[in-house]
């Protein structure tokens, strides 16, 4: 029998890549991904921006998420990558559509793909973790004994059932860093220890409450409330992580991150090829 296909033209192919960095913020850390990917689509349609589609009877936009914060965590590095039907300005698509997508879902920046895959570049990620509550010389211990430790071994329930695997192996640096916690959490508690910690990703992805959960049973660290999550940056590793051993001095701004930024080629690419051909702007810019 043969394949049935849709009556009419097939839809327009692909003419440009697009790759956005965004932000989640405040109380839409709790907002879980796929309602993140519906605003997302529904700011795509009020901006007007001509997306490409998918053929078949059930057309999708050609949208690819990469590596999704969880939830309850904040993100200043998340990144989704798009694919339009005709040319359009990536600056002039950033204004349209960061104004289009509720507060705190923030877009950064909108560069054109220049390069392959994004998601194999997105080798490891830098988070930030406040645990308010708790006295820094307290996470220092938890963190010594984390890292003089040649494994460190959790449980979580995933879809196939209850799963342990090794926290320790994904950990490439973990530090106690000097900083002010959120004010919202200054005020359940004058002591606030922050940590950072660089987690390649891997298979079964190792999250920061795995972490935390690893830091527990070695250490001790079980804070009293909520910790407050945020990944500062996501990309490939570029160089061995400070923070490795107990007395390492600690990675605290971009410039020592062991993380790259994912869109520095696609950068380059366009500003050598020039400024970029734009056949029909972003409605409504």
């Amino acid at each position: 029998m043969a394949q049935r296909t849709p009556d009419g033209p097939p839809p327009p192919p692909v003419v440009q890549r697009l790759r956005i960095r965004y932000a989640k913020r405040g109380r839409l850390r709790f907002t879980s991904h796929r309602d993140i990917q519906r605003a997302f689509e529904r700011a795509l349609r009020r901006a007007q921006v001509p997306m490409a589609y998918s053929a078949g009877f059930s057309p999708h936009p050609k949208i690819s998420w990469a590596g999704a914060a969880p939830t309850g965590t904040a993100s200043e590095a998340e990144y989704v990558e798009i694919g339009v039907a005709r040319r359009v300005d990536p600056e002039a698509l950033r204004i349209a559509v960061d104004a289009a997508l509720p507060p705190d879902l923030d877009i950064l920046e909108i560069v054109e793909a220049a390069t392959p895959s994004l998601v194999e570049r997105l080798e490891a990620s830098v988070w930030r973790i406040e645990l308010p509550g708790i006295e820094p010389a307290q996470a220092h211990h938890a963190v010594d004994a984390f890292l003089t430790a040649q494994t460190v071994e959790v449980k979580r329930l995933m879809k196939s059932g209850m799963r342990t695997f090794d926290t320790r192996s994904a950990v490439v640096s973990l530090t106690v860093v000097e900083g002010s916690a959120d004010a919202a959490d200054k005020s359940l508690s004058s002591a606030c220890a922050i940590l950072q910690v660089v987690v390649r990703h891997a298979t079964p992805a190792v999250r920061p409450d795995d972490v935390l959960t690893g830091l527990g049973s070695v250490g001790g660290l079980v804070p009293p409330v909520a910790p407050r999550v945020t990944r500062l940056a996501q990309g490939p590793l570029t160089q061995a992580a400070p923070g490795a051993a107990a007395d390492a001095e600690p990675a605290t701004g971009p410039g020592t991150w062991p993380v790259a930024d994912p869109m520095t080629l696609d950068r380059s690419a366009s500003a050598n090829s020039g400024p970029l051909s734009i056949n029909t702007p972003v409605s409504g810019v």
